[in-house]
């Protein structure tokens, strides 16, 4: 391991009653492609959905259930916990092997998978207790500012192409359908390297707001 386990204990501000934990929760399957953390990223991923859905009723009681949803998948997304990963320099104790650098998903989201694995690993160790002690800690900011209004689907899509690709998702309208009074549009959109998702809703606009939406989601960014 390229760090010590008390160097990251001390960041994460949680001591390992089992080790052998830790240890799987940062072996990549580039390092070990059949005993590695992609089980206790599953585990973490939904522990890490119960807090936070839990935290967000606390925090807005009289708020509906679309817009905890929004904050919800806000807070949970691939790109939170890379970033969150990020500040505690997850990957410099992460067990990589060389064929990393060539997979599809981007370095950043390899250290978002990590954390989420952490978080399986924590419960496993000492419980839901000392998970949410955990996650409430480090998802402390990002809970503080989910009172600021979402950037939607759309304008989410757009900085992620612009900045990865430097150039604008392309929508392509496809065709109306039902009554006049309820309509139906349908379109597509697509960036660089992905393939088309058709999206539908009561106007062009929505459509192309579900699009984007299921275009992230299928980068696995929202």
């Amino acid at each position: 391991m390229k760090s010590s386990n008390k160097e990251l204990e001390k960041i994460l501000d949680y001591n390992f009653k089992n080790l052998d934990l830790l240890k799987q929760s940062l072996i990549h399957k580039s390092f070990n492609n059949s005993d590695n953390n992609e089980k206790l990223e599953f585990l973490g991923d939904r522990v890490l959905g119960l807090i936070i859905s839990k935290k967000l009723i606390e925090i807005y009681p009289h708020e509906r259930e679309g817009i905890i949803d929004k904050k919800f998948a806000n807070l949970v997304n691939k790109r939170t916990c890379s970033n969150i990963a990020g500040k505690l320099n997850i990957k410099k104790f992460m067990l990589l092997g060389p064929s990393h650098d060539s997979l599809q998903r981007s370095s950043d989201k390899i250290m978002g998978d990590c954390l989420e694995a952490l978080i399986g690993a924590i419960y496993l160790d000492s419980g839901i207790k000392s998970a949410e002690k955990f996650v409430l800690n480090f998802w402390k900011e990002d809970l503080e500012n989910s009172t600021l209004p979402l950037i939607d689907a759309k304008t989410q899509l757009q900085e992620y192409s612009l900045k990865k690709f430097k150039k604008l998702p392309t929508y392509m309208f496809y065709k109306k359908t039902g009554p006049q009074h309820k309509p139906i549009f349908k379109t597509d959109v697509q960036i660089p390297n992905s393939k088309k998702v058709i999206g539908t809703g009561t106007s062009k606009k929505n459509a192309q707001q579900n699009a984007a939406s299921k275009l992230l989601r299928t980068l696995k960014i929202l």
